[in-house]
């Protein structure tokens, strides 16, 4: 079994023009193609500051201007775009369920009242998206991948790329497309991904998503991270009976080689997290993710 595909869907209409990544410091942009063209614009620090609770766009008229010079400006064609959001502005969960109703304002009624008291914000004014997965061994059970963010906060980051002539026809997050670069079948895989101060850390059991931390940290040293990593490997030995296979790493960089130090030698040795279109670093793993996908459905 393959790393759930999140946005299977979108995946199976026409390829969009452009794939985005926002992050603080600047938008990763490819226009799909064989090959792909990848690049990136950088941002001043003010015009995004991430967070799930306030607005993250400060500068609008900075993020416009920068959305429609890659768009092309007066020349631009309207087209479809995919966003790909900062981890840390979007909550994601994974839920589980011993039953899931196959009608859909059933299931979003129990995911709204699952996650109610563990968003920072009023689920009554936030969109929600969700993702039943199968459970292992209970085929009645569901381990439901559900993200809300507010809709404030997400239409302020689509309105330059409308403002652009441009349709946001998918809006994720970078770690569920991040996901993509797993390719992994069998047992335990775990994901560490740093952007900044936000690290994200998530579990795959056979290529189901069953935990996903996004994680703001103070530092962003060794000692802090392996700190968050240790309760992850206890829940992996606690309650999936076994121990993680491989250890995937985003994003660190120069500071891998001290994470390596900070952590046990009995713990899973860090591999980093590859892709075919180059390294995925800080700012574009989850746009590097979706453009594998891309590639496995032939577009």
């Amino acid at each position: 079994m393959r790393t759930p595909k999140f946005f299977a869907n979108w995946i199976e209409d026409p390829p969009p023009r452009f794939v985005f990544e926002l992050s603080g410091a600047g938008i990763a942009v490819a226009r799909p193609g064989n090959p792909p063209e990848i690049g990136f614009e950088p941002l001043d620090p003010d015009v995004i500051a991430v967070s799930p609770v306030h607005d993250n766009v400060l500068r609008m008229d900075e993020l416009t201007a920068c959305v429609e010079a890659i768009a092309g400006g007066k020349d631009r064609k309207r087209g479809r775009a995919v966003l790909i959001l900062p981890d840390y502005s979007v909550r994601v969960s994974v839920l589980d369920f011993d039953a899931f109703p196959s009608d859909a304002g059933q299931q979003l009624g129990l995911v709204r009242f699952r996650i109610k008291k563990t968003v920072p914000f009023d689920l009554e004014s936030a969109s929600i998206g969700y993702y039943a997965q199968p459970h292992l061994g209970n085929a009645k059970a569901r381990d439901v991948v559900a993200a809300a963010a507010p809709i404030e906060v997400l239409a302020r980051y689509e309105a330059p790329f409308r403002a652009a002539g441009l349709e946001p026809g998918l809006v994720t997050t970078s770690s569920l497309c991040a996901l993509e670069l797993l390719k992994q079948e069998s047992g335990i895989s775990v994901m560490v991904k740093l952007s900044g101060l936000s690290m994200v850390v998530a579990v795959l059991d056979r290529g189901v998503l069953k935990l996903l931390r996004t994680i703001e940290l103070t530092t962003a040293d060794a000692a802090e991270i392996a700190s968050h990593l240790y309760p992850t490997f206890a829940y992996i030995e606690d309650q999936l009976a076994a121990k993680a296979g491989r250890v995937f790493v985003s994003g660190f960089g120069p500071s891998l080689e001290p994470l390596r130090a900070a952590l046990d030698h009995e713990d899973p040795e860090l591999e980093p997290l590859r892709s075919q279109f180059g390294m995925p670093g800080q700012n574009n793993a989850g746009l590097l993710g979706y453009l594998e996908s891309m590639q496995e459905f032939g577009r």
